[in-house]
C-alpha cells in the first residue's frame, strides 16, 4: 500500500490546440485545498505538443509543479496515446490523488487510466474533501483520504465514495461546481519534463480533421438567467421567459423535464445532467426544485422562484418567492421593467 504521507495531488491539465479548458482552473482551486490539507504539492499533468508555454498559466492557477509530456503524437487527443503517456507517468511519480474534468475528454480518458492503474474512479463529483474512514467490516481506519461526493440514485441522495486501498484516488468533477482560486500571476511552478513512452506503441486512430461548432448559448458566463421547468406548460409559453430575459439582459435555461418535453434545447439544460451555473440572479419559473436541478443552480447569488405550488421545494432555496401563475406574473414583471416601475 502506498505511503500515505507522500504523493502529490494531480490535476489533469486538459487543453486543445494550446488552450487550457476552463475547468482546469476550477480543479486547481479545489486541488489547492486538498494539497494544503495533506501538506503535499499540487501538480498539473500537461500532455500535448508544444504546450510548455501553458505552465505559467497553471502556476498562476495554483500549481506548484507541472509534469510536462510533449510529443508530436499528443498534438490532438486520442485515448490510447494519452492513456499510455499518463499511465506511465503515474506509475513513475505515484500521486495519491488524480482529478479530471468531467468533459468529453475527461470522461473518455479517466476511466481508461483508472482501469490501467487498477484503481477506483468516481465520476461526476460535485465536491471533494479530505477525511477519515473506518472500514465497517474489518475495523481498519484510514486517515486523510479523499471523500468523493456526488449525487446518486437519480439524484435522490448524495453519496460519499472512498477508495481507501488502491491508489491513486481518482475522480472526475463536473464543470462549474468548483470555484477557481484567485489568480496569482507572480507565482511560478517547477516544470518537470517527462518522456511520452510512446515509441513502439501502436496508435490505431488518426485524426484527419477537427470540425467545431460554436454553441450559441453560454449559460455558465451569464450573470442573469431565466429558467423554466415542466410547469411552463409548453414550448409556446417559453416565449414569456425569453421576453423576460430580453427585458433584463439575461439568458434562458431550463430543467431536464423541460428539455425532455421539447420546450428548449439540451444545451440550455441546467442541473445534474446539464450545466452548473452561478449567476448573480436566477429567476426560476415553473420549476419544482428536484435535487437534480438544484445541484446545478443552488449557488446562484440571488434566486427568485415563481410557482403555483406554495410547497414546491424550489422555495426552500429561493431568496424571494412568488406564488402565482407565471402566465400572469411574468407579463407584469416585463411591463414593470420596461416602464421602470
Amino acid at each position: 500500500m502506498q505511503d500515505r504521507t507522500k504523493g502529490e495531488v494531480w490535476v489533469f491539465a486538459e487543453q486543445e490546440e494550446g488552450r487550457l479548458a476552463d475547468i482546469v482552473f476550477e480543479l486547481l482551486g479545489k486541488g489547492r485545498e486538498l494539497a494544503d490539507r495533506l501538506g503535499v504539492n499540487l501538480a498539473a499533468v500537461l500532455p500535448g505538443k508544444s504546450v510548455a508555454g501553458l505552465a505559467a498559466e497553471l502556476a498562476a492557477g495554483g500549481a506548484d509543479r507541472v509534469h510536462l509530456v510533449e510529443d508530436d503524437r499528443l498534438a490532438v487527443f486520442t485515448n490510447k496515446a494519452y492513456r499510455h503517456a499518463v499511465v506511465e507517468l503515474a506509475k513513475k511519480e505515484k500521486p495519491q490523488i488524480f482529478i479530471f474534468g468531467a468533459t468529453h475528454i475527461g470522461r473518455d480518458l479517466a476511466p481508461a487510466v483508472a482501469s490501467a492503474l487498477r484503481c477506483g474512479l468516481t465520476a461526476d463529483c460535485t465536491d471533494l474533501q479530505i477525511g477519515d474512514y473506518v472500514d465497517r467490516k474489518t475495523g481498519e481506519e484510514f486517515k486523510n483520504i479523499l471523500m468523493q461526493i456526488r449525487p446518486a440514485f437519480g439524484g435522490n441522495i448524495i453519496a460519499t465514495i472512498v477508495n481507501a486501498r488502491n491508489w491513486p484516488q481518482m475522480a472526475t468533477v463536473r464543470e462549474g461546481v468548483m470555484k477557481p482560486a484567485a489568480r496569482q500571476p507572480e507565482k511560478t511552478a517547477e516544470v518537470v519534463r517527462h518522456g511520452s513512452n510512446l515509441d513502439g506503441v501502436e496508435i490505431p486512430v488518426e485524426v484527419v480533421e477537427i470540425v467545431r461548432k460554436a454553441s450559441s448559448v453560454n449559460l455558465k458566463g451569464s450573470r442573469i438567467i431565466v429558467a423554466g421547468g415542466a410547469g411552463v406548460g409548453s414550448k409556446e409559453n417559453f416565449k414569456l421567459l425569453y421576453s423576460l430575459a430580453d427585458a433584463i439582459g439575461g439568458a434562458v435555461g431550463g430543467s431536464r423535464a423541460a428539455v425532455d418535453l421539447g420546450y428548449l434545447e439540451h444545451e440550455r439544460q441546467i442541473g445534474q445532467t446539464g450545466v452548473t451555473v452561478r449567476p448573480a440572479l436566477m429567476i426560476s419559473c415553473g420549476i419544482s426544485g428536484a435535487v437534480q436541478h438544484l445541484a446545478g443552480m443552488q449557488d446562484s447569488a440571488k434566486i427568485i422562484a415563481i410557482n403555483t405550488d406554495k410547497d414546491a421545494p424550489i422555495f426552500k432555496v429561493a431568496h424571494y418567492g412568488i406564488v402565482g401563475d407565471l402566465n400572469v406574473v411574468i407579463p407584469k414583471l416585463v411591463k414593470a421593467i420596461r416602464t421602470k416601475g
